[in-house]
C-alpha cells in the first residue's frame, strides 16, 4: 500500500528540485549583470591615467618619421593639419590643453577628449599610438623626442612644405 505513495512523492520532489532550477536560470534572464559603471575623472590638463612608463620612442628618428606617415594615415590631418596647426588644437606651440608629456599625449589618443577629438583605443595599436605621439611632439620643438645633436626644425619646415603642397585625388 505504501509504495505507490512513495513512488508519487519522489517523482514529485524531483520535479519540484528541476524547476528550481530553471527558476533561478529565469531569474538571471530577466535582471542581466549591470555593466561596470564608468570611472569620472575630473576635467583638466592630462588624467591620472596619464602616468604611462616611459615613452618607448624617445630619442628615434625612425619612429618620429614613421609616426608622420602614421598621423596622414589616420587622418590626424583632417583637424590638426600636416603642420600640426589646422582647425583642432594646435600641436605646434609647447603648451597644450591637456598635457605636452608623452603620456599625456598617448592618452589623448586612446581615450580622445571632448569637443571633437575621437577615442582611438583599439583601433590603433599601442606601439603605433606610440609613434604618433613622437611625431606630434616634434611638431612642438619638444627635442627630447630626437637624438642628441638634432634639431626638430627638419620636420617643422616638412610640414610647412606639406601644408603648402596641393594634393590631388
Amino acid at each position: 500500500m505504501c509504495f505507490p505513495y512513495n513512488k508519487t512523492v519522489a517523482m514529485l520532489a524531483v520535479l519540484m528540485l528541476s524547476g528550481c532550477e530553471d527558476q533561478a536560470a529565469l531569474r538571471n534572464a530577466d535582471n542581466p549583470p549591470s555593466p561596470p559603471a564608468a570611472r569620472m575623472t575630473e576635467f583638466g590638463p592630462g588624467t591620472e591615467d596619464a602616468t604611462i612608463t616611459q615613452h618607448p620612442y624617445m630619442d628615434n628618428r625612425h619612429a618620429i618619421n614613421e609616426g608622420k606617415r602614421l598621423y596622414s594615415w589616420f587622418n590626424c590631418t583632417g583637424c590638426h593639419a600636416h603642420g600640426g596647426g589646422g582647425m583642432g588644437p594646435p600641436l605646434m606651440d609647447k603648451q597644450w590643453i591637456y598635457g605636452s608629456e608623452p603620456a599625456q599625449i598617448f592618452a589623448s589618443i586612446m581615450e580622445g577628449r571632448p569637443n571633437g577629438m575621437p577615442a582611438f583605443h583599439g583601433k590603433i595599436p599601442e606601439q603605433e599610438v606610440w609613434k604618433i605621439v613622437a611625431y606630434v611632439r616634434s611638431l612642438g620643438g619638444l627635442s627630447k623626442d630626437l637624438p642628441a645633436g638634432a634639431s626638430s626644425r627638419p620636420l617643422q619646415e616638412q610640414a610647412e612644405s606639406d601644408k603648402r603642397e596641393v594634393k590631388t585625388p
